[in-house]
């Protein structure tokens, strides 16, 4: 059995779902494993408190671009409250093998960062400013002061 979850994991690293750039997202965030080197850039779509979309593009071993790639199936067309509440344990039950302590932030490199891209700052952060705070001469908040 474990040797079927190890070809579904290497099969997810070479042809990973949802892979690439969203040119609409709503949130985002990079999220980096210094001591391997491993990237994510995360981008979501949210519409509606839904998960409408949802992209990453980095670079690392088979086991954090495999988590990035089940993640990102698992919480496309959610509930954003719904992601924001996965932890741990639902992506080590994604990947379905043990996974060795020096792995383990590999492997859950994709939830910190969709946690951070789902942060309600990081959400709030990514939308167009509301038209009121756009003063009506045409300059910008800095240039007004």
């Amino acid at each position: 059995m474990d040797d079927l979850y190890r070809d579904y994991i290497l099969e997810h690293y070479r042809r990973p779902h949802n892979f690439g750039v969203l040119d609409d997202a709503t949130a985002s965030h990079e999220g980096a494993n210094p001591l391997c080197g491993d990237r994510i850039t995360l981008q979501l779509k949210v519409r509606d408190g839904m998960i409408a979309g949802v992209g990453f593009t980095g670079r690392g071993c088979a086991i954090s671009q495999a988590s990035a790639s089940l993640l990102t199936d698992e919480v496309k067309g959610k509930p954003v409250i719904d992601a924001a509440k996965m932890n741990s344990q639902d992506v080590l039950d994604m990947l379905g093998i043990e996974i060795s302590p020096a792995r383990l932030k590999c492997a859950l490199l994709s939830l910190e960062t969709l946690q951070k891209a789902l942060a309600p700052d990081a959400v709030a952060s990514s939308r167009p400013a509301p038209a009121a705070a756009i003063p009506s001469d045409g300059t910008t908040s800095t240039e007004a002061a």
